[in-house]
């Protein structure tokens, strides 16, 4: 893998998980490429950070799905596997569901408030064709909920299987049809405010849904080739 540009990327005080972050989201936004070969010494030296917090971010990568390591030959980052990423996606969507149902009761204004900030940047993301800052809205749209709902076992499951969705909505961000999701942000915080815990989560868990057709897109030009196409 060519050496990243960006060094001394990890603060000190936080090197195990920040050099996790960092390799999750160069693997996420396509900095590294499926297939890619992982080195240690290249990540060292775009880190700047020993080999212990590399190997460590590397095996917990491996946990998520986001990198394969044959011992003793070499580490790649994980080719799209739909059959993995609709397992993900059924997780996640279910996980999202129970987040906001048991978040509606707790919700304050400000953190109404906050979801609408981060849908009114989402939709202006999109409109400039800013996938990065899009996605980033959209973990903040949904981080309010996972947050508010104080339930430990939601959040951890989330940070191991969402990143692997990330990966497929990128693609679905670049597209005129990942601009529904603004619509369907609305009518969440909507419901929401009403207070109707049931009506929310249905509308979340649908949220998520939506990236099922792509997924069969994917899954029907992996069956022509034995590849997923862009």
């Amino acid at each position: 893998m060519p050496v990243l540009q960006s060094r001394g990327l990890v603060s000190r005080s936080l090197l195990r998980e920040n050099a996790f972050r960092a390799i999750r989201d160069a693997i996420v936004d396509g900095t590294l490429a499926p297939g890619e070969r992982l080195n240690d010494a290249d990540l060292v030296a775009w880190l700047g950070v020993s080999r212990t917090p590399i190997r460590e971010a590397l095996a917990r990568l491996e946990q998520a799905g986001l990198v394969r390591t044959k011992p003793g030959r070499h580490t790649i980052v994980s080719p799209l596997d739909i059959r993995a990423v609709r397992a993900a996606q059924s997780v996640t969507a279910a996980m999202h569901e129970l987040a906001v149902r048991e978040a509606v009761p707790n919700l304050s204004a400000a953190e109404l408030d906050a979801m609408r900030e981060a849908n009114a940047r989402f939709a202006a993301a999109l409109r400039r064709n800013d996938v990065g800052a899009a996605l980033a809205a959209d973990d903040d749209f949904h981080g309010v909920p996972v947050t508010a709902c104080a339930n430990p076992a939601a959040r951890t499951v989330l940070e191991q299987f969402t990143p692997v969705l990330r990966r497929v909505e990128r693609l679905r961000f670049s597209t005129l049809c990942g601009r529904a999701s603004v619509a369907q942000h609305d009518g969440i915080i909507e419901l929401c405010e009403a207070g109707d815990a049931e009506g929310a989560a249905a509308a979340a868990r649908a949220n998520w849904q939506t990236l099922i057709p792509l997924l069969d897109t994917l899954a029907s030009d992996e069956d022509h080739d034995g590849q997923p196409q862009p």
